[in-house]
């Protein structure tokens, strides 16, 4: 991650050129300016963006215990003797809330812990939202209702920050930004990891270094110490992007590696159109063994909490109960049940799913802070202040370049010219298909290379020197 400005400088003994090591390492002294001058852009450049999803991942990683203080009416009761059933609890939201029409129910999954009734088409509620209705599972009380949003059953709190770290509130648009961000992320983690391992130990060194060396060892230090969280970091924020995330899908897809789904289909029909809707806890026409057979039937199926029940969508669908742990050991089996009938017409374990289904969800869980509770966000929140840290020692590295009195400059242009064709070709086919296939990487980093062009064409026909000095 190292935002390393390297002007050749014989005061700077790091900067001074060396001649090329002969065998192997020749290869690496010629690429090794390639490198520095990439870190350089990226550090100078995506930098700031980077700098943004680290502050508000970190207030991300934060968000969840800061959710429970907040919402505590709403989400705990004092424990009571025996669970009312489930249906009864639903019945006492849409007593208290009859506008909408029930999409799902989370019963409560441990003492204490209130009951979900979900509801959808609400107004003033955004439409890919629901709204959150709380009831006490031993008396049917309703405790509160709030806006809720995503399969982790984000609270508004938890929602804006999540706004905010994935498209800074502003839509669309917005997510580019994210997806730009971890698009580089590895790429500058990568560059600062090769060029801290390429030089010698005793560089290394923080302790009696002083200046702009011992800046530069911290950040090394703490670059190589978080280089892997950021990686995967990077990884997984790229699953769920608008662009390299359609490629990973478009591959998981080619290879078989899709998500299964439950197919909620039945075979039976039955007039049950108007299940869980404004007409009540039920309101189904005709047979419907009702909520509370449903989730009976759920856990004879080896569904233990937490579950949510997904009510038929119409009269040809059945209902569908699934996990929803994402924490360690996840749970995430899910069965449809006949409303007519209460017979199990399909069945879809997580053991099951395919490898990189696995990998994707947990990855996902992991960047988010929920596969290992506490300690995972705790973490998360070292790697984004990590991040952050490394960011501002880089900045002070480039400040320093100047001896305090402006930023320095990057390294000489047309360092690409002594990298051996044997590396330098496919270097660039490793590049171009990482282009293609993360645009956001692609993209800038064919305007970086233009402008770098350009500008050395312009300094060229001015008759400066932009080309670093024979070795």
């Amino acid at each position: 991650m190292s935002v390393e400005p390297a002007v050749l400088d014989p005061h700077d003994e790091q900067d001074t050129p060396r001649p090329d090591p002969p065998g192997g390492r020749a290869g690496w002294a010629s690429l090794r300016p390639l490198v520095l001058r990439l870190h350089f852009y990226a550090g100078v450049l995506i930098a700031p963006f980077l700098l943004v999803a680290a502050a508000t991942g970190l207030l991300y990683a934060g968000s969840y215990q800061a959710e429970r203080i907040v919402y505590a009416d709403e989400l705990r009761v004092p424990a009571g003797k025996g669970e009312l059933p489930v249906s009864r609890q639903v019945a006492a939201a849409r007593e208290a809330h009859p506008e909408g029409t029930v999409s799902a129910v989370r019963p409560s999954p441990e003492d204490g812990a209130t009951t979900r009734v979900l509801l959808s088409g609400v107004p003033g509620v955004d439409a890919d939202h629901t709204l959150a209705v709380f009831v006490d599972p031993y008396t049917g009380e309703v405790a509160g209702a709030l806006e809720q949003y995503g399969s982790t059953g984000a609270l508004p709190l938890r929602t804006w920050i999540d706004g905010l770290h994935r498209d800074l509130h502003l839509g669309q648009t917005g997510r580019l930004y994210s997806e730009l961000a971890a698009s580089w992320l590895w790429v500058t983690a990568g560059g600062g990891l090769v060029l801290w391992f390429g030089r010698r130990r005793a560089r290394r060194r923080v302790r009696g270094a002083t200046g702009r060396r011992r800046t530069l060892s911290l950040h090394g230090t703490v670059g190589v110490w978080a280089a892997v969280g950021l990686f995967f970091l990077s990884a997984t924020g790229l699953t769920w992007s608008t662009y390299a995330g359609q490629s990973v899908s478009d591959l998981r897809e080619a290879i078989g590696q899709t998500t299964p789904a439950v197919s909620a289909g039945v075979a039976s029909g039955g007039e049950h159109a108007e299940h869980l809707g404004a007409g009540g806890p039920s309101g189904a026409q005709g047979t419907d063994i009702g909520l509370d057979a449903v989730l009976a039937r759920a856990r004879a199926e080896r569904l233990s909490d937490p579950v949510e029940i997904v009510p038929p969508a119409d009269a040809s669908s059945a209902y569908v109960v699934r996990q929803i742990q994402r924490s360690w050991p996840e749970k995430q089996d899910a069965v449809a049940i006949d409303p007519a009938t209460g017979e199990v017409t399909d069945v879809v374990r997580f053991a099951d799913h395919p490898v990189l289904a696995k990998l994707t969800r947990w990855g996902i869980d992991a960047h988010t802070g929920v596969l290992f509770g506490v300690v995972n966000q705790i973490v998360l929140a070292a790697l984004t202040a990590g991040l952050i840290v490394l960011i501002v020692l880089g900045y002070r590295m480039w400040w320093q370049r100047g001896r305090g009195s402006s930023f320095g400059r990057p390294l000489p242009r047309g360092a690409w010219q002594k990298v051996p064709p044997h590396v330098l070709v496919p270097a660039m086919a490793v590049v171009a298909v990482l282009g293609y296939f993360v645009p956001l990487l692609g993209i800038p980093l064919a305007a970086f290379l233009a402008v770098d062009v350009v500008l050395g064409e312009v300094a060229h026909r001015r008759g400066e020197r932009t080309y670093p000095p024979a070795g």
